[in-house]
């Protein structure tokens, strides 16, 4: 029973690192930017952001592409958000605050705050950000021209997360080490099977006609992983769509604390698995006790083939991550009884019906 076990283990764990390394070779960039030629309408979602909404906002405003609007929902913030975006408004008239009226019966937050968004926007090009990411300079222009040669209807990008506490390193790197060792990235874009998909609402720029046409965000405005939900429909719908991870004028601070982020992954990482908590359940029992099958009927020289995979495993997945080598090894155990708890809160919310994000229950 332990040798096939072990086989399993071993079979599985080969498929990881076939993955992350076709992930790591041929891991898509963007390059040069946009002269400037198409409208863009930058369109912010936020819920008491006033923590992170200013930064962001100065960094659109000092972006090198300047042919763009900046809209910000304020979805019923109770702190500062709305007063930060209208004295941002007040020095650069291409910033608007659209503001809440309360939420429909049948939407999420932020979905209908996107969807409201869209219906304001009078680009040709819609990006929507969320409020805690930080970019370049230059990163609209770049992205914009990533989506102009691929021809995209959607164009979405993983931020490189910024980590700085211990909490942060044993939690925020699993998501990446999920999608870099299941799913090749260039099959979003290649593969015309929508389960070939990945997104982050974090960063989602879309050709606004295909938006208009589809209007994503209302078709999905009860769903919680909209994200994933949207590329999978547009894919089905034969638009073009692609994904890149962790680029480095994008960066993201997700969560300052180990709970934090053990609550806010909780709500999707199952969703990394086709919504199926079997297959959740499956792929951490391997990962992380996979060893102890291969130590118990597996010969000395395989048993170092396995560790070693392991090893390359976590080196690919943080260099296409753009994250340190040396703390995901160091964190690697952490990393992995973190991915399980996240398993089982997202398990338990979903079977009680309650999954609350910044004050609502989004169930």
């Amino acid at each position: 029973m332990m040798f096939y076990l072990a086989v399993i283990v071993l079979c599985f764990t080969g498929l990881q690192f076939a993955v992350a390394l076709v992930n790591f070779l041929f891991s898509s960039r963007l390059k040069t930017g946009n002269d400037g030629g198409e409208f863009i309408s930058v369109l912010i979602p936020a819920r008491n952001e006033e923590h992170n909404i200013g930064s962001l906002l100065n960094d659109l405003r000092k972006q090198s592409y300047r042919n763009l609007e900046i809209i910000v929902f304020d979805d019923d913030s109770a702190d500062f958000t709305a007063e930060i975006v209208k004295q941002a408004a007040a020095e650069d008239p291409r910033i608007r605050l659209i503001e809440s009226e309360g939420l429909e019966e049948g939407w999420l937050g932020k979905n209908r705050a996107c969807h409201l968004l869209a219906i304001e926007a009078r680009g040709t090009y819609l990006l929507f950000l969320d409020a805690d990411v930080r970019i370049g300079k230059n990163f609209i222009s770049e992205a914009l021209a990533g989506a102009v040669k691929r021809k995209t209807g959607l164009l979405s990008i993983f931020p490189r997360q910024v980590m700085l506490s211990p909490g942060e390193w044993s939690t925020v790197p699993v998501m990446n080490y999920i999608l870099l060792t299941l799913l090749p990235l260039i099959l979003v874009r290649k593969s015309k099977f929508s389960s070939f998909s990945a997104a982050n609402g974090q960063f989602m720029l879309f050709d606004a006609s295909v938006y208009r046409k589809y209007l994503p965000h209302s078709h999905f405005r009860d769903q919680k992983v909209e994200d994933i939900a949207i590329i999978r429909y547009l894919k089905q719908e034969a638009i073009p769509v692609a994904c890149l991870a962790s680029e480095a004028g994008i960066s993201c601070r997700m969560y300052s604390t180990f709970g934090e982020a053990v609550h806010g992954f909780s709500k999707n990482i199952v969703m990394f698995f086709g919504g199926s908590p079997v297959m959740a359940i499956l792929f951490w029992s391997i990962t992380t006790l996979g060893f102890i099958p291969v130590l118990a009927a597996i010969s000395p020289a395989l048993i170092a083939a396995y560790f070693i995979a392991i090893i390359l495993i976590r080196i690919l997945v943080s260099l296409t991550s753009r994250q340190s080598i040396g703390r995901n090894l160091l964190y690697l155990i952490p990393q992995q009884l973190s991915m399980g708890l996240m398993i089982y809160h997202s398990i338990r919310n979903s079977i009680r019906k309650q999954y609350t994000w910044k004050g609502r229950n989004i169930s």
